[in-house]
């Protein structure tokens, strides 16, 4: 008996199949999404470029941005695509594109800069699978589960989404020690086992929006959405001799024309009768503030990511005796309690909220996810692990609270045929958070770094006997340099320096200069300055998370409100009082 024909004999069997394809799928994105991080200087030296060299900067952002810009981009669209062709359909094409540009990832024929370009093209051949994925999961999963069970269901499904992230950092270095095209190739089987199964055993059981493909809606959300991220992409690079390229025209024509094109986006969907970004969804209380919030809370998970793999990568790990080739694959390793205390959170949590609905559960994850930042703020950049360890597991926690009863509360919220443009609306705020976090807390730190440490930098290379003109010369170098360094797990001094150093200093100078502790504690207090700037902001955007995760309301599920307004309407013919049965203050009207 097929799988299919199985889960049509035995009903409730489905919705545990459902759960563990879209989970599969889910986690499979989601590694992909973080692999990249841990193991770009394997894959740079496999295909023979240096990352840090002014022309190839390009290449090291996209591979980081590129994915997540495009995922961003297509989300809705393929959400919305869902609820009119089928959320099953768009989700088995997902699993089959993910794989496909998985197997080109792996085979890159190319070395060089062209070996790089066709891996940042086919990353974003990659994201329209994770779109088609990220799209649909969660609208497959309300179709299948029960009201009653849905909290349950998200809490694993976003355990996976979460803990991939995490997951991705911890292969990623183990893979790229052996090969850097493992890397791509350990999606294969996953995607092609997901694709065969997804293909046989789900099933399209969800209501179906009758409508039109909103064309012109697509055609300028997608353009300006990436008008405007580009812009981040490229605002974080050096421009002229400026340390970023904010001012740049390039950076300005794209936030101009992304900007605009996004306000006749949202002209148009006021405008349509079936909007791709149905902006109705946003006059049901439970959705507009959860989604907020979901977006808030996107913007500091991203950074924080971000920071902790600079922190430990550039700084702790060289530190404490660590090879340079070695910290991707430890830094993996030690960020396992925040993993821990997702995994911990979100599936209970999302039990919970089945019982108690969503609001106390995620505004509480969220006062614990702020104060988690509070506590790394007051952390020495040489930190005792321990303590690093239970602050980061604090904000794993915090964050598993939040995110499966918001998402829960979210997809409750929204009528049956909207469930795939409400989930779409979802995965792009979180993705559209990623990638502003990354264009935010990157700038920051870049300030931060540029008013601190020139002059630390200046000071240390002169105190080794390197000559004034050249120290001065390489202290005043962007420091996003500096910054991309420790991101990668690189020590930059030995080129830096170059030969003309290492002839007028001793042995032992450039010994020391070159080794392991001197880059890390140059740019340790620079470093420390800004991640104060980084994580207060991150503060700032929990708290704001938590005060719209508390204006939610009380539990509320768009079925059961149908069909209470049904039983008033009905009451009302047989001389009942209007109100006595329908939910209040839910729905604005």
């Amino acid at each position: 008996m097929s799988v299919g024909a199985l889960s049509e004999s035995h009903p409730d069997r489905y919705k545990w199949i459902a759960l563990t394809n879209t989970t599969l799928g889910i986690f499979m994105a989601t590694i992909n999404s973080s692999i990249i991080l841990i193991s770009l200087p394997a894959i740079f030296k496999g295909i023979g470029i240096n990352p840090l060299s002014p022309g190839n900067v390009g290449y090291l952002l996209w591979l980081l941005q590129g994915y997540l810009l495009v995922t961003a981009v297509l989300v809705i669209s393929l959400g919305r695509l869902g609820d009119i062709m089928g959320r099953v359909r768009i989700f088995n094409v997902g699993f089959a594109v993910f794989s496909v540009a998985s197997i080109a990832l792996a085979l890159d024929p190319f070395h060089g800069g062209a070996g790089a370009l066709w891996l940042v093209l086919i990353r974003l051949v990659q994201g329209v699978g994770g779109a088609m994925l990220f799209a649909n999961s969660s609208a497959i999963l309300v179709d299948a589960f029960p009201p009653a069970q849905r909290g349950l269901a998200m809490g694993i499904n976003q355990v996976a989404a979460i803990g991939g992230s995490f997951v991705g950092l911890i292969l990623g270095g183990l893979l790229s020690i052996g090969d850097w095209r493992l890397i791509f190739w350990v999606s294969v089987p996953f995607g092609l086992l997901g694709t065969f199964w997804s293909y046989h055993s789900l099933r399209d059981n969800g209501v179906r929006a009758s409508a039109r493909i909103d064309w012109w809606g697509n055609a300028t959300f997608a353009v300006g959405l990436t008008s405007l991220l580009g812009a981040i992409v490229y605002g974080i690079q050096p421009y002229g001799g400026s340390a970023m390229g904010w001012t740049s025209p390039r950076v300005l024509v794209l936030f101009g024309a992304g900007a605009l094109l996004l306000g006749v986006f949202f002209a148009i969907e006021l405008r349509v009768d079936s909007p791709m970004f149905n902006l109705r969804l946003f006059r049901i209380r439970a959705f507009a503030t959860g989604s907020i919030a979901g977006l808030l809370t996107a913007i500091a998970r991203g950074g924080l990511q971000f920071m902790l793999i600079i922190w430990l990568q550039g700084v702790w790990l060289p530190l404490h005796g660590y090879a340079y080739s070695a910290t991707p694959l430890w830094a993996g390793i030690y960020l396992l309690p925040l993993t821990l205390g997702f995994l911990v959170a979100g599936p209970l949590s999302g039990y919970l909220s089945d019982r108690h609905g969503a609001r106390i559960l995620s505004t509480v994850g969220l006062v614990i996810f702020g104060a988690s930042f509070v506590g790394l703020l007051v952390l020495p950049t040489d930190f005792s692990y321990w303590a690093f360890a239970v602050l980061i597991a604090a904000n794993g926690l915090g964050g598993g609270m939040f995110s499966a009863p918001n998402t829960t509360a979210i997809m409750n919220a929204v009528p049956a045929d909207q469930r795939g443009s409400a989930a779409g609306i979802q995965a792009a705020f979180m993705n559209s958070g990623m990638v502003l976090s990354i264009g935010v807390f990157f700038s920051l730190m870049i300030v931060g770094l540029t008013n601190t440490l020139p002059s630390a930098m200046f000071r240390g290379l002169s105190r080794h006997g390197v000559a004034p003109a050249l120290a001065h010369g390489i202290a005043n170098l962007p420091a996003v340099g500096s910054l991309f360094s420790s991101f990668l797990g690189y020590n930059p001094l030995a080129s830096l320096l170059g030969s003309q150093a290492s002839a007028h200093v001793t042995s032992a100078q450039w010994h020391a200069l070159t080794g392991k502790a001197f880059f890390p504690g140059l740019i340790a207090s620079p470093f420390h300055h800004g991640l104060l700037i980084v994580f207060g902001l991150a503060i700032v955007m929990s708290v704001l998370g938590a005060i719209f995760s508390a204006l939610r309301g009380q539990r509320f599920v768009y079925q059961e409100h149908e069909i209470a307004e049904r039983i008033d309407e009905i009451s009302l013919g047989a001389g009942a009082v209007p109100g006595e049965v329908a939910l209040e203050g839910d729905v604005v009207h």
